[in-house]
């Protein structure tokens, strides 16, 4: 990936996240919520535990967006409001972490993300 799309994608991470956090402010469900909420996909990280390419796949199952806007959209056409702000939470936290340069997993490691590498692969590639 070029420098340009991988900063243009952290971009729309940043754009993603200051959005969700501005829709959840109008659904009225407390920053308590947001809170304990926000970083619940990262329990996915536990994955990893089975390996590599199941880690990836948990993780990245709950990291892309088709997840939250579903429930976002099953939220709005209920007129549910607890179930849109659980989506917005959701969708601020994959705002957040692709604001950070934290993307979708490869299955063959977690230092390779669709937006490069990360953590030790990428201080250890050559210059």
């Amino acid at each position: 990936m070029t420098v340009v799309a991988g900063r243009w994608q952290r971009l729309e991470g940043l754009a993603l996240l200051v959005v969700a956090v501005l829709a959840y402010r109008q659904v009225e469900q407390g920053w308590l919520l947001f809170a304990l909420l926000f970083l619940a996909p990262d329990l996915s990280f536990f994955g990893y535990l089975a390996g590599p390419r199941i880690g990836g796949l948990i993780y990245n199952l709950a990291h892309s967006l088709i997840g939250p806007l579903l429930l976002a959209g099953a939220g709005l056409v209920s007129a549910h409001p607890l179930v849109t702000g659980i989506a917005l939470i959701w969708l601020a936290h994959i705002g957040f972490d692709r604001t950070l340069g934290y993307g979708l997993k490869s299955p063959e490691a977690f230092e390779i993300t669709h937006l490069g590498l990360i953590g030790k692969a990428r201080k250890n590639r050559p210059s």
